[in-house]
């Protein structure tokens, strides 16, 4: 099972607005009519219920939408682009990849629920053409605005798989059975430890009520640390609303085994020792089990937060129909899953509105900086300015110089000490200031 992955989003970029006129016949002077560009292509992400690993994620790490188109002349807008819809597993958390060494990946999102979307990475807007620069006193703007540039992220997608109980217990104790047995799902199942390597779900069914099992790999004494692939099998247990801790009857210390099994849950994550827990002990059909769990069964009691515990036989079935009353009970006096919350709160609204996954506060950005004797505007709409205009043509530079000053770039310039002669990079151009 695939279940953490790395990829790369990108929205698309915007089209680009254009510098145009109107120039037809008995029509000479038919002023400005360049159009806006198109808007790029967003990235979503959906929570799709048919989808159980991040397998796909293997083959395709990298996922662009298409860039808005340009505008034309008539004062056309360009085309926007579509969408680009990448599905994931329910039960899928969005990290933001952290961008410099020694800070942590930020959480960004739950995808709980079938059909829980977020906008991973917007599409720049497209640019306006420049019969938005009409002005009274230039009726022949000269100037066009390129598109923005679309969003661009690295995520890491981690899966937790969803289910109501989790069956968990050190290696070969029988848990693969016992799924058999309680929900006939076949999992492997072979007398030797660590069969398992991947989380197993089945479905176990009565009358109108459903729940979802799964059972968690082998754990063993260091899983918290990583030990035996610990933490690919513990971040599973974390969504359960109820522990099933299987003991092999035949083994000693059978008390002992469930107390180091726990010590790993806690160290993992303190809150999974909030998890209730069944215990349950395996082979009642065999005479010295019974035995011995008759001995240990108030011990035991005390050691799970419901008090319940049960010897059973996953080979015979003996027992069964009792653990599978409990495990109905229990839930129902649990209360409802988390899935049943609203995934998105605050002020992003309920799960039924799309999530836009944004960027964090950041300071105020200069709108101009100074580089020895080489200034540079980083003003957003004068460098997509600059880049969709012909700055080779004097009366264009004039109109952007207008520009910047309405835009406080020029007094900018001016405050770090900008001179005749000087040389000032906006975007990709170079201009000398005059």
């Amino acid at each position: 099972m695939i279940d953490s992955t790395l990829i790369h989003i990108r929205g698309g970029d915007g089209g680009n607005g254009i510098v145009s006129f109107r120039r037809e016949k008995f029509v000479p002077n038919g002023g400005p009519d360049g159009g806006d560009g198109g808007d790029g292509g967003s990235v979503y992400l959906v929570a799709d219920v048919s989808i159980n690993t991040l397998q796909k994620f293997q083959y395709r790490e990298k996922f662009r939408a298409d860039p808005g188109q340009n505008g034309s002349s008539k004062k056309r807008h360009g085309g926007n682009s579509d969408d680009v819809v990448v599905t994931v597993p329910v039960g899928t958390e969005v990290w933001q990849v952290a961008g410099r060494r020694g800070e942590e990946d930020e959480l960004l999102a739950d995808l709980s629920r079938d059909g829980d979307t977020i906008i991973a990475a917007r599409g720049g807007r497209g640019g306006q053409g420049n019969v938005k620069y009409v002005t009274p006193q230039n009726q022949e703007p000269l100037l066009a605005e390129a598109g923005e540039i679309g969003d661009s992220r690295d995520l890491r997608l981690e899966l937790k798989l969803l289910a109501d109980v989790a069956v968990i217990g050190m290696p070969n104790a029988g848990k693969s059975s016992l799924l058999t047995a309680l929900t006939g799902a076949h999992p492997k199942i072979a007398n030797y430890p660590f069969t398992t390597l991947e989380p197993a779900l089945g479905v176990l069914s009565r009358r109108l009520e459903a729940i979802v099992l799964v059972e968690i790999p082998g754990l063993i004494e260091g899983a918290a640390e990583g030990v035996g692939l610990g933490h690919d099998f513990l971040r599973h247990i974390e969504r359960t609303r109820l522990l099933v801790h299987l003991v092999d009857g035949e083994e000693d210390d059978i008390h002992g085994r469930m107390r180091l099994i726990n010590a790993e849950l806690v160290a993992f994550d303190p809150r999974l020792a909030e998890i209730p827990q069944i215990a349950v002990v395996n082979k009642s059909d065999i005479a010295s089990v019974t035995e011995a769990y008759e001995s240990v069964r108030e011990e035991l009691a005390r050691g799970v937060s419901t008090g319940e515990t049960f010897c059973v036989s996953a080979a015979t079935h003996d027992g069964l129909d009792a653990l599978a009353d409990s495990l109905f009970r229990c839930l129902a006096d649990i209360g409802p899953p988390p899935g049943a919350r609203a995934s998105f709160d605050g002020e992003h609204g309920t799960s039924e509105q799309v999530r836009v996954l944004r960027p964090g506060a950041k300071a105020r950005r200069p709108l101009a900086t100074r580089d020895g004797d080489v200034f540079r505007v980083l003003h957003d709409r004068a460098v997509r300015v600059a880049r969709a205009s012909d700055l080779e043509l004097y009366e264009v530079q004039v109109q952007l110089h207008h520009l910047l000053d309405r835009l406080g770039v020029v007094q900018a310039l001016l405050d770090l000490g900008v001179e005749t002669g000087a040389t000032v990079n906006i975007g990709e151009a170079e201009l000398e200031w005059s």
